[in-house]
């Protein structure tokens, strides 16, 4: 019996490995230039051993610099802008927070900003799985509110965000190039 279970190894084993190799047809894309990146908050919750349940998350793009002239250039002052690349950022919170002032239910919602020199307006929205700003509707905002800009000591090559504490939460750090933003985001901790 012995024999005969390793001779059917023998016979049907090469056949599962060429199985394997057989070529599906399948194109797959090419890898993204700007490619998807997520941050959640706590910074590396989905990691820990811990079980902590993150507050929130943002899938977004990050396009680089490449020597390019960022703000006001490539990305146009006073104009609607996806916070990224292709498509819109997604902030998605896992339980009811406070920004401005205003409380927002747990979701999922896009993320834009309306840069200027010294200010950008911040725009969380309803209307998500959309590509870039190109569809974007004011009238789904659910908030905008206004931060003031801050130069960085050294240039931010590729577009970045993160999270860092905060006393009542946590702040949302938006930077590329010079230039970076930091929205206060509330919640009981």
């Amino acid at each position: 019996m012995k024999k005969l279970s390793l001779l059917m190894l023998f016979l049907v084993g090469p056949l599962a490995v060429n199985a394997q190799n057989v070529s599906t047809g399948v194109t797959f894309p090419k890898v993204d230039a700007s490619p998807l990146d997520v941050i959640y908050y706590p910074l590396n919750v989905t990691k820990s051993k811990d079980l902590i349940a993150p507050v929130m998350r943002v899938l977004y793009s990050r396009p680089q610099k490449k020597g390019r002239e960022i703000f006001g250039v490539l990305e146009q002052f006073d104009k609607v802008w996806r916070l990224g690349a292709n498509e819109n950022t997604e902030i998605q919170f896992f339980k009811a927070v406070t920004i401005a002032g205003k409380k927002i239910k747990a979701g999922r919602y896009s993320l834009f900003a309306i840069p200027s020199q010294d200010k950008w307006t911040i725009i969380i929205n309803k209307q998500t799985d959309k590509w870039g700003a190109f569809s974007y509707n004011m009238e789904k905002d659910v908030l905008r509110t206004e931060v003031v800009t801050n130069k960085t000591e050294k240039t931010i090559e590729a577009f970045s965000i993160t999270f860092i504490d905060a006393p009542e939460g946590a702040n949302l750090v938006i930077a590329w190039d010079n230039t970076q933003v930091f929205l206060p985001i509330g919640f009981k901790k």
